[in-house]
């Protein structure tokens, strides 16, 4: 770990000799008073700003940044458009839509595309295939309000499996984009989404081609190093792995962790009081602490919170028994120990303090406690009664003709999803 650090650190300063200059400008057709653009990237869990330039009389903007490391880039209008783009060494055009005219705004910003830059035809790309990603589960989320389901459960199971297919088509296609922009820098924007662990031999071909045609390019070589921290962070992470230890200052002026719990069936729940989610998952949360909390199981919450009065406001408006903790600095060292970027984040520790169980929603925590409680591993004894009814269902199967519709076949009854 020390000697990736140290390569690191030493290809940032290489890095960081390079003097490009850029220029970044264009037009906002509609914008409000004292409308500002912003041209920020993610760094450290953080947003590391390099511009901040107003909207002039005529609606246009100009930008120029020295850009000491070539990365991705987001370039925000008002606050009400965002593209993300690649900067190096090349200047761009960028006009924006700008502020919603419509009589009632609803936040979908239009797609816009990066002009003068042969970097950033692989980011028009991405973010065009983003920009349909987003589009995509507004139509889905669309057609699932307005349908009729015999239940909420199948209801939020045929939306859940349009999500992950509508995720598995954008991811597909980013594959195909970092094969046909094969050597560019700006592949490395694709890069950094792919998993260290599962995408290993495509992360390492694919800096194999930046660097045949980029001899000593830097940027690649840094990117080759963090994969190979971020495949060991991850390894650290996966089911069976002890969890990482911590501790926070809890609501009563002690220090709680992980560590404290040993010896019993720990549910940590990373929060926040302005996440909605977060807030709607508690009464769930407390109806299934009511159910365990006498047969060997305790909850923790960690608040990823900024304000401890907006903190302590939340506690009392929901009224949660069990222990509470606030991370200092909004988190940023339990998301990196823990590796997650959004919330709510519901993890299952076994009595030994090992992971079991992540990303937990719903009636997933209940019947995922059950499971482990009756000595079941997560999602086995499901599974084990899927195969019974398979089973019971087979012969019937053989003998029964199959039944028609309009000329076609009935569909089966789909398996209750996980």
């Amino acid at each position: 770990m020390k000697k990736l650090f140290l390569l690191l650190v030493v290809l940032v300063a290489a890095i960081s000799c390079q003097d490009n200059k850029i220029t970044i400008k264009g037009h906002v057709q509609f914008t409000d008073p004292d409308m500002k653009m912003t041209l920020f990237r993610f760094k450290d869990h953080g947003r590391d700003t390099l511009a901040v330039v107003p909207i002039d009389e005529n609606q246009n903007y100009t930008i120029t940044v020295k850009i000491d490391e070539p990365d991705v880039y987001t370039l925000d209008c008002g606050m009400w458009e965002k593209v993300s783009l690649w900067a190096e060494d090349e200047d761009m055009t960028i006009d924006f839509r700008g502020v919603d005219t419509a009589a009632i705004k609803i936040k979908n910003p239009p797609f816009e595309i990066i002009k003068g830059s042969p970097k950033n035809d692989l980011m028009n790309d991405l973010n065009f295939n983003s920009f349909r990603n987003y589009q995509q589960m507004i139509a889905i989320s669309q057609a699932a309000y307005r349908a009729e389901f015999a239940s909420p459960a199948d209801k939020d199971g045929l939306t859940k499996a349009l999500y992950d297919a509508n995720y598995a088509d954008v991811s597909a296609r980013e594959k195909y984009l970092l094969e046909r922009y094969a050597g560019s820098p700006s592949t490395l924007a694709i890069i950094r989404m792919l998993d260290p662990i599962s995408e290993e031999d495509l992360i390492n071909s694919a800096l194999d081609e930046i660097e045949k045609t980029h001899h000593g390019y830097a940027p690649a070589a840094a990117m080759r190093a963090q994969k190979a921290e971020d495949k060991e962070r991850k390894m650290r992470m996966m089911v069976g792995q002890p969890a990482p230890l911590f501790t926070c200052p809890s609501i009563d002026g002690g220090e709680l962790g992980p560590e404290n719990f040993k010896g019993k069936l720990l549910l940590i729940d990373f929060w926040a009081s302005w996440c909605g989610p977060c807030r709607g998952e508690i009464p769930n949360l407390k109806e299934t602490y009511a159910k365990f909390k006498d047969k060997g199981v305790e909850f923790l919450s960690v608040s990823i919170d900024k304000s401890e009065e907006a903190w302590k406001k939340a506690l009392a408006e929901e009224g949660t028994p069990w222990p509470q903790v606030l991370a200092p600095n909004a988190g940023a060292e339990v998301m990196d120990k823990y590796q997650f970027s959004g919330i709510p984040f519901i993890l299952l520790l076994d009595q030994e303090g090992k992971i079991v169980a992540k990303h937990l929603r719903g009636e997933a925590i209940g019947r995922t406690i059950g499971d482990l409680l009756d000595g079941f591993k997560p999602g086995e004894r499901e599974q084990a009664e899927q195969k019974k009814e398979a089973a019971k269902a087979a012969p019937a199967a053989k003998s029964t003709p199959a039944a028609t519709m309009g000329g076609g076949m009935i569909p089966a009854t789909p398996i209750k999803p996980h």
